[in-house]
């Protein structure tokens, strides 16, 4: 009989024990999926700017080569000037 109630306490401690670890580990999911929905939003508040600063520099891009063209342009118009002068004259 003794040795029963020893084994039931035992028992009864193990029970214990094994929700401790599950309410352990509850709170370690909790704070693991706290932490990955922290992560997700940094990711995408990252992303954002990222896409942002693209945008950005693809437009200015995008003035920087129409410039380059313009430049382009006037030295062919001022070739050309500078050749029809040339062959007037000779």
């Amino acid at each position: 009989m003794f040795q029963e109630i020893d084994e039931v306490r035992q028992l009864m401690a193990r029970v214990r024990d094994l929700e401790e670890k599950l309410a352990q580990a509850r709170l370690s999911r909790r704070v693991l999926l706290h932490l990955l929905e922290r992560v997700e939003t940094d990711r995408n508040v990252f992303l954002s700017k990222l896409e942002k600063e693209n945008r950005r520099l693809q437009r200015a891009n995008a003035r920087y080569a129409r410039s380059i063209l313009r430049k382009n342009q006037q030295i062919i118009e001022l070739q050309s000037k500078l050749l029809g002068k040339t062959s007037q004259s000779s």
